[in-house]
Order: structure tokens, then C-alpha cells, then sequence
């Protein structure tokens, strides 16, 4: 039996919640770098910050200003980029739940290095009750995915 056409309005609602996801995907992205920068170097400085996500300067420059709009980040001159503590545990939660979607890939039979190639779009689309189900399936299972 064939798929029934989506009615207009829910692939509108479903379009508008995947370019809402894609945007707070790149903030999460931000917020991990510049957490990881600080752990690794002490600092996050807009240079190393582009280079890391593969993008321009200017570009780097206006997701830095959104996430201090979202006060997410603060900066101050010759001294780099900072999160706040909000920032702080949204890049602890992204993390987490990174670790997880890498696990749980992993536990399925997905090689390591193609699990955190795919883990990086999934986790910021995963949601709660998902990665709920994730966290149970692993906490059942040893790290070669068998069952305890």
C-alpha cells in the first residue's frame, strides 16, 4: 500500500523543525570546539576556532556573536573566546551525547572511525527518548555489543 502524500502544512512543520535543528547543530558544534580548545590549548581564539570547524574567520566571527546573543559565549579583546556557563553544559551535554551515539554505534557492529564520522550529524538529532534507548541498550550490553 502506497504512502499517503503528507498534507502541506506537516512537511512545512517538518522542513522548519530539520533548518531549526541545523541551526542549533552549529551552535552545539561551536560550543564543543571552543570547550575542547580551552581543555586542549587554554584558550579558544577565533583563529583556531575557524581553522578547527573548517570555516572562514568572518565566519567563525558571526557564530561567536550568535552565541553570545544566546549568551552562550563572551569574549573579551586579545583574550579569546569564552562559554559561559550555560555554554559550559551544553557543551558537556553535546559531549555526552556524542559519547553515547559513538557507543552505541560501535555496539551495533559500526566500525569506530565511521561511528564518529556518523555520530557527529546524529547526536544533534537524536532525541531524548532515543538516546534514552541508546543509554539502555549499552547499559546491557559489553563494549563488543553482547548481551550481559
Amino acid at each position: 500500500m502506497p504512502d499517503q502524500p503528507a498534507h502541506p502544512k506537516d512537511q512545512a512543520d517538518r522542513f522548519a523543525r530539520a533548518r531549526e535543528s541545523q541551526s542549533v547543530a552549529l551552535l552545539e558544534d561551536y560550543v564543543e570546539m571552543i570547550g575542547d580548545l580551552h581543555a586542549e590549548l587554554g584558550e579558544a581564539r577565533v583563529a583556531d576556532i575557524a581553522e578547527r570547524m573548517g570555516v572562514a574567520q568572518p565566519t567563525a566571527t558571526k557564530a561567536i556573536s550568535r552565541l553570545k546573543r544566546e549568551d552562550l559565549a563572551t569574549s573579551r579583546p586579545y583574550r579569546g573566546v569564552f562559554l559561559t556557563e550555560a555554554g559550559t553544559l551544553l557543551a558537556d551535554r553535546v559531549r555526552a551525547r556524542h559519547r553515547t551515539v559513538v557507543a552505541f554505534l560501535v555496539a551495533v557492529g559500526v566500525p569506530a572511525d565511521v561511528a564518529e564520522l556518523d555520530a557527529e550529524g546524529i547526536e544533534h538529532h537524536v532525541s531524548g527518548q532515543t538516546l534514552k534507548a541508546f543509554e539502555r541498550y549499552l547499559a546491557n550490553v559489553d563494549a563488543r555489543g553482547r548481551r550481559r
